[in-house]
């Protein structure tokens, strides 16, 4: 594998130190369990289900009545039942503080920080708990949030949990079609907005967007929306239903929430899945799962302890920003930063982990990419000193990130490349503090999943060898279901017909011989030239490394019988291509990857398309070059670039 030497290894005080290390020693001496490292705690974790998830609550301190059964299993091996006998409420053990240490820090572009403690924090959800009831809600009911990352939605989500009711979020980029075909199919009783937002050093109105919206959300009661200046003139009389967040709320003296306590299966927020093929996916997802999966995740894998302050540069249309608010319950400071990512020439982020003594700062891989691109040097223009983690997911981390990382960021923090999906809400391949990191490489399977790389016939591969990842245990945060799907008809073709008896996320994977993992890609945008299977990050790992070379994106296209790959990227301002710059790209894609790698053509475009959640869009441009529609365009943060690829010229010969 790549590296000969880890990047980064815990001194052992550090790794003893671990919330990780001190569960070790929790089980050994409670069950007798050989969990000495972290394979043997996996490989117990696997085996001993009731006893592994058991542990993790107690550990976590969870509130509730946990009952007699940890385990149940179903018919199917998905229908497996965690803690049937329990009754939990999830925003009771997020909420569980109530003092004056800070529990949101909420930062804009600006850079002016606005902070609640935990006590305001609770006072807040208990006021907009006293307009939600007003307005009807009742448990079951779904509650809808089309607002960015600020605390109000934060607290609107653990005000809607509380009450035992169905939270759903979209942010405020998405346009009106977007918004209902995700809340259109959950028919919300109470949609809270806002009426408008600042990005990238510009205001975006959103009342003419809100309009279209609540035309279309018969359902809905009530429209309290939030005023990004509480001192302009009130907007929205023309609009059914709507007023004034502030207005809404509750009085100021009501300081103690509602906690309903609901089965461990109780549904406590539906997610979306970001594809571009048909309407998007509602996952539902149940209260005791994430809390339980949460808490194994943000504990024991990135070590977050009390009164830590965490980010993650998300939005609120993004399953990191629900894992975000989790981190609450560790009794830890949640950092919500809305804006640009590059804003400030790029370093924002960098400043907000300075001025907050972060302790874990969580982006994407993107960002680390165009981080290291800009030559930014954090190591030497910030004081790094309290950050302990940096987390990275949705798309690989290219082992030249992994290096920049440790060589401009940081020397002594432990980077966590993970990765899973909205789908589970959760990791599938995560981080371990306790242990080396290696260039290139996600550290280890998740706790309690038993996490393999099958070939086609659904057969183990040996470390190195590319396949499908799957898991083959059952684990809490297994979606309820899909909305709508009553029989479960979709959610088993979607995650356990492709191997029977294995969830299988999609991803295109190998194992390593460090006990890790590494992601080639989607599994859907492989490609297949002459037969053979080839994932997508190592083209662009290659590719971008050639100079002039800004970003990247490849396809397979189908061709005299055959497929045959065509990559198209975006060059740096200035740049041309050229033969000789073609060749450098064949050539670096031929020594670093393979050549069945090598595209039969490149395309220089203006722009690549990518989810709002930032994931490349393959699937979009190889339906756009082989004339098909993309049903859901919607979907894509930029949409209108897909038109450059329409009908090329250059792909017809």
């Amino acid at each position: 594998m790549v590296g000969q030497k880890p990047l980064w290894k815990p001194s052992r005080e550090r790794a003893e130190a671990t919330q990780l290390a001190v569960f070790q020693r929790q089980v050994a001496e409670k069950w007798g369990a050989q969990a000495s490292d972290y394979p043997t705690l996996h490989e117990w974790s696997v085996e001993h289900p009731d006893r592994f998830w058991t542990s993790v609550w107690d550990h976590a301190g969870l509130v509730g009545e946990r009952g007699d059964v940890a385990l149940e299993p179903g018919a199917e091996w998905w229908q497996t039942r965690f803690f049937p006998d329990a009754s939990v409420s999830y925003a009771e053990n997020l909420l569980a503080r109530d003092d004056d240490a800070v529990a949101v820090v909420a930062v804009d572009e600006t850079g002016s920080p606005r902070t609640l403690s935990w006590h305001e924090l609770r006072v807040l959800v208990a006021r907009i708990q006293h307009g939600l009831v007003e307005a009807g809600v009742e448990p079951g009911d779904r509650v809808a949030a089309w607002l960015p990352n600020i605390p109000e939605c934060l607290a609107l989500m653990l005000a809607v949990s509380g009450l035992g009711a169905i939270f759903s979020s979209c942010s405020p980029d998405f346009g009106a079609t977007a918004v209902v075909d995700r809340f259109g199919q959950i028919a919300p009783t109470v949609l809270v907005a806002i009426d408008g937002y600042r990005y990238d050093g510009k205001h975006h109105d959103c009342m003419s967007r809100l309009r279209e919206v609540r035309a279309q959300l018969p359902s809905v009661r009530s429209v309290p929306v939030v005023q990004l200046d509480p001192t302009a003139p009130w907007q929205g009389d023309d609009i059914e239903s709507a007023r004034p967040f502030a207005d809404w709320l509750g009085p100021e003296n009501l300081t103690t929430p509602e906690f309903r306590r609901l089965a461990f299966d109780h549904p406590l927020y539906v997610l979306y899945s970001s594809g571009t093929t048909g309407a998007p996916k509602c996952i539902v997802h149940r209260a005791g799962g994430i809390l339980l999966k949460h808490a194994a995740e943000l504990r024991l894998q990135c070590d977050i302890r009390r009164d830590d302050r965490v980010v993650y540069f998300t939005t609120t249309g993004w399953m990191m920003w629900n894992w975000l608010a989790s981190v609450l319950g560790c009794g830890a400071t949640v950092v919500l930063y809305d804006g640009s990512p590059m804003a400030r020439d790029g370093t924002i982020l960098f400043d907000i982990a300075a001025d907050h003594a972060l302790t874990l700062f969580g982006t994407s891989a993107k960002f680390v990419d165009a981080s290291r691109q800009r030559e930014l040097t954090p190591a030497t223009t910030h004081d790094l000193g309290a950050l302990r983690t940096i987390t990275s997911t949705g798309s690989p981390l290219a082992p030249e990130s992994f290096e920049y990382v440790y060589r401009h960021i940081k020397s002594d923090v432990h980077l966590a490349s993970i990765s899973g999906g909205t789908d589970l809400c959760g990791c599938l391949v995560a981080g371990d503090p306790t242990s080396p990191v290696w260039s290139g490489e996600i550290q280890r399977p998740a706790l309690g999943l038993g996490i393999e790389v099958f070939d086609d016939h659904g057969q183990p591969l040996v470390p190195g060898e590319r396949g499908e990842l799957v898991c083959t245990t059952p684990f809490p945060s297994i979606p309820l279901g899909l909305w709508g799907d009553d029989d479960g008809r979709r959610l088993r073709a979607t995650y356990f017909e492709r191997f029977p008896g294995a969830w299988h996320q999609g991803d295109f994977a190998a194992s390593t011989t460090h006990g890790g993992f590494v992601i080639h890609g989607r599994s859907d945008a492989t490609l297949n030239p002459g037969g053979v299977r080839l994932g997508t990050a190592e083209i662009y790992r290659a590719a971008e490394s050639v100079d002039g070379v800004l970003e990247t994106l490849v396809i397979g296209q189908e061709w005299d019988g055959d497929t045959r790959i065509v990559l198209f990227a975006v060059l740096d301002p200035g740049v041309k291509l050229n033969d000789d710059m073609v060749r450098a790209i064949k050539t670096r894609i031929r020594e670093q990857a393979s050549p069945r790698h090598v595209p039969a053509k490149v395309v220089v475009v203006h722009d690549i398309p990518r989810t709002r959640s930032g994931k490349l869009a393959e699937l979009s441009v190889r339906d756009i070059v082989h004339g098909r529609d993309v049903t859901n365009r919607e979907a894509l943060a930029n949409p209108e670039c897909l038109d450059e690829y329409r009908d090329l010229e250059v792909l017809r010969t």
